[in-house]
């Protein structure tokens, strides 16, 4: 398995996140809500992945920075839950909810939680 999280893995294109803002489904597990979309692309990964931490929650770009760090990390760690269980393919948004920082080892197991009621939903 492959821990690593590359350029082609990340979700960059802005037709694609608008019409997953626009046309996707959510799925909530405080404090992350993650939004989704089924999608027919030539790309060989079955996930495309985006982060968020809204300005409006969180003010200081440092500490927005940080919880995308942290939420990244825990994607990346835990990303074979997803890749192992998709039939198609999808793009994916994680969004921070809350107004504090979380420690990362919470978030990891919420991450894990999301991804799991994901996999049970598609």
């Amino acid at each position: 398995m492959n821990f690593k999280l590359g350029k082609e893995e990340k979700l960059k294109s802005q037709k694609q996140i608008e019409n997953l803002f626009v046309e996707g489904l959510s799925l909530k597990k405080f404090p992350l809500r993650m939004k989704y979309l089924r999608v027919e692309t030539d790309s060989k990964l079955p996930i495309k992945v985006a982060f968020s931490v809204p300005k409006r929650n969180v003010k200081l770009a440092v500490n927005r920075n940080r919880i995308k760090r942290l939420l990244r990390e825990a994607y990346r760690k835990n990303k074979y839950i997803l890749l192992n269980n998709l039939e198609h393919q999808y793009v994916v948004m994680f969004i921070y909810v809350d107004k504090t920082e979380w420690a990362y080892e919470d978030l990891e197991q919420k991450m894990v939680l999301l991804m799991e009621k994901f996999i049970k939903n598609q």
